[in-house]
């Protein structure tokens, strides 16, 4: 079994996802405005936007998981500010449910902050054992994995490899190590992994 067990997700499947959720959301909600949890909401909400006809998203920024697989004790908005949404209907989306704490803490300041109409929330996955049931959602997850997104796949890599280098794994090793520990291999070619980490000034 895995450390950590990880799932890499392919840009189709977001596209499935996505519409998915769109579909459900046409049967039940269509909202004036969407508003993404930055960052891993963006990219869901232009697509599922896309498949509704919906032009206006804005996007707030929630601190939680600054480290892959590793959260802050705490969600956090990292950039608050106010708008006027008076009479909007509003749909709040994120990748996935997973503590919940980020959807938690967006729907309370959207509500505090935003004036809207009326406030639900999505996500394209939802993980059960989270403390936040979203109102919509695409799919439903029993065991607790880390998805590995698209517009994650650099973050995510740097950050499990670098776990692996700290418990001592040598660079010839990195890759086997790297689907021993996590299940998957990664979705980017190690010695390219490596050397982003080198320019970041990650490793030396």
């Amino acid at each position: 079994m895995p450390k950590i067990p990880v799932k890499v997700v392919k840009w189709d499947e977001i596209v499935d996802l996505s519409n998915r959720l769109a579909t459900k959301l046409k049967e039940a909600y269509v909202p004036d405005i969407l508003i993404a949890i930055a960052r891993g909401g963006l990219v869901p909400a232009r697509l599922v936007a896309d498949a509704l006809g919906i032009y206006d998203v804005i996007s707030i920024k929630v601190e939680h998981w600054i480290v892959t697989a590793s959260h802050t004790p705490e969600a956090r908005i990292k950039y608050p500010f106010t708008v006027d949404l008076s009479g909007k209907n509003v749909l709040i989306i994120d990748d996935i449910t997973d503590t919940g704490d980020s959807l938690i803490l967006a729907k309370n300041f959207v509500r505090e902050n935003f004036k809207a109409k009326e406030i639900r929330t999505s996500t394209l996955q939802y993980i059960v054992s989270s403390k936040y049931i979203p109102d919509y959602y695409a799919d439903t997850i029993k065991d607790w994995t880390w998805f590995m997104y698209p517009w994650n796949y650099w973050e995510d890599v740097i950050n499990l490899t670098k776990k692996l280098i700290d418990e001592g794994v040598r660079e010839d090793s990195l890759e086997e190590s790297f689907k021993e520990n996590y299940g998957s291999y990664p979705p980017i070619p190690m010695l390219s992994v490596i050397e982003e980490m080198k320019r970041r000034k990650i490793i030396a």
